[in-house]
């Protein structure tokens, strides 16, 4: 089996969250692996901004998930290992890569955005960082 570790957003902008949607018709956040001697915060702050032009500020970490699937080309299990943050974008313009197969994307309020993402810990993942983000902005003010 592969393991690959990766990280990603789940970004908020007032009250939505950015979603996109794969190559593989799925709804999404932002995701990629680390390489190159890069960190999670600094892969997943790169990934947001690469693949939806969205710029955004880490809050906080949102915690950890795992899936395996076959890969085809690889003709081998992998196993993705992803490091996720909390992030604040600082607009909510949306600009997809084209070059990253992504075919729509975009900041979606909260029940809209769990309505379309495709597989459950990204929604409980939402869920739980929609719930932390309100927690700490009551902290802050």
């Amino acid at each position: 089996m592969l393991f690959r570790h990766c990280a990603g957003g789940v970004v908020f902008w007032k009250d939505k969250v950015l979603l996109i949607l794969n190559d593989k018709g799925e709804w999404s956040l932002p995701k990629g692996i680390i390489r190159h001697g890069y960190t999670a915060d600094e892969v997943a702050l790169m990934r947001v901004n690469n693949e939806t032009g969205v710029t955004a500020k880490i809050i906080e970490s949102a915690g950890d998930t795992s899936y395996e699937f076959y890969s085809i080309s690889r003709q081998k299990p992998v196993c993705n290992m992803i490091t996720w943050f909390i992030m604040e974008a600082k607009d909510d313009l949306v600009e997809l890569n084209p070059d990253d197969g992504l075919s729509d994307g975009g900041f979606y309020h909260i029940e809209e955005a769990l309505k379309r993402i495709t597989h459950n810990q990204e929604k409980a993942l939402v869920r739980i960082s929609h719930q932390k983000l309100k927690a700490l902005s009551k902290i802050g003010a």
